[in-house]
């Protein structure tokens, strides 16, 4: 039986016994992703009721794949195939998950979505989950968008709580956006990807059906400098996606790429939206390229129907 393909937000683990998150589609020759979590016997963390572990953040990771591992150094890291000793799929290992976590399956019930189509990610994927663990829920292609529907219902119906003020403020604080708080919260609410079950925070995320991947390279292309534009949005289907994509109507920028996930699903289609980031060459046509950083200083995406919509 041939195997899946490695996808966004798959899991694999080294032969030393790290665990990397998948953060690309590009993985026919390298793994793309990013180092989550290291083995460490001072670590707060215990996988199958033996090796400890310790999650390390955005920058501990880069130094740390610098220093032990910097034949793994990218822009992301590139694992090869072959230092590669399992992958964990999240669709794969929602059965285990809901089995040994009656939180997750009160979520899985309330959502009912088919077997198959969903899973999570992080630490509940790795065995890593602590009491204090979000949920980080994949959904896979179009029932993304009917997960979105559900969530909305359930918390209409009182099924699910909605996010908490005091979630948001450090949902916030975290991605310190571009936006002013109140538009940024604005853009938030309505993307029906954030919800809270037994007092514990979750959210949805998108990756494409294996029907729908795209293992074409994400490379930097020639710069023609930093830009702000407004543009209509023709195409918001990829925005939820990593990165985001919005094709636009503008008379110099066929689409907007986004790599920050603060700005994923923040517009829709035929909206006006005011952009800006750096505009790339790639393929004949010019991209604005959005997140070229981490924390994306000076670059966002703001939805300007949406903002007119509500004043």
């Amino acid at each position: 039986m041939m195997k899946k393909p490695v996808r966004l937000r798959d899991f694999i683990e080294d032969r030393e016994g790290r665990l990397y998150a998948v953060s690309a589609y590009d993985n026919t020759e390298k793994i793309g992703c990013l180092l989550r979590y290291i083995p460490d016997p001072a670590g707060d963390r215990t996988r199958k009721g033996e090796r400890r572990y310790r999650k390390l953040d955005f920058d501990e990771a880069y130094a740390y794949i610098s220093r032990e591992k910097p034949e793994y150094a990218d822009l992301i890291q590139r694992i090869p195939f072959t230092d590669v000793a399992s992958v964990l799929k999240p669709e794969e290992e929602m059965g285990a998950i809901v089995r040994r976590s009656p939180l997750v399956a009160r979520l899985a019930a309330v959502l009912g979505l088919p077997e198959g189509s969903h899973g999570c990610t992080g630490s509940y994927l790795c065995g890593l989950e602590t009491g204090e663990s979000d949920v980080d829920l994949v959904v896979y292609g179009r029932t993304f968008f009917s997960a979105q529907k559900i969530l909305r219902r359930g918390i209409a119906r009182g099924n699910i709580s909605p996010v908490s003020d005091e979630i948001w403020e450090t949902i916030y604080r975290k991605r310190r956006p571009e936006l002013p708080r109140d538009e940024f919260l604005l853009h938030e609410r309505r993307k029906d990807n954030r919800g809270e079950i037994s007092g514990v925070y979750f959210d949805l995320l998108f990756t494409r059906s294996y029907d729908a991947l795209d293992p074409s390279p994400v490379r930097k292309g020639p710069v023609c400098g930093k830009m702000t534009i407004e543009a209509t949005v023709t195409d918001a289907s990829l925005s939820f996606d990593s990165p985001a994509r919005y094709l636009v109507d503008h008379e110099e920028i066929q689409r907007v790429l986004c790599f920050s996930h603060t700005y994923t699903g923040q517009a829709r289609d035929g909206e006006l939206i005011q952009a800006s980031g750096i505009c790339e060459e790639h393929c004949g046509e010019r991209w604005l390229i959005v997140g070229t950083t981490r924390e994306a200083r000076g670059e966002f995406i703001r939805s300007l129907s949406l903002l007119e919509k509500n004043t």
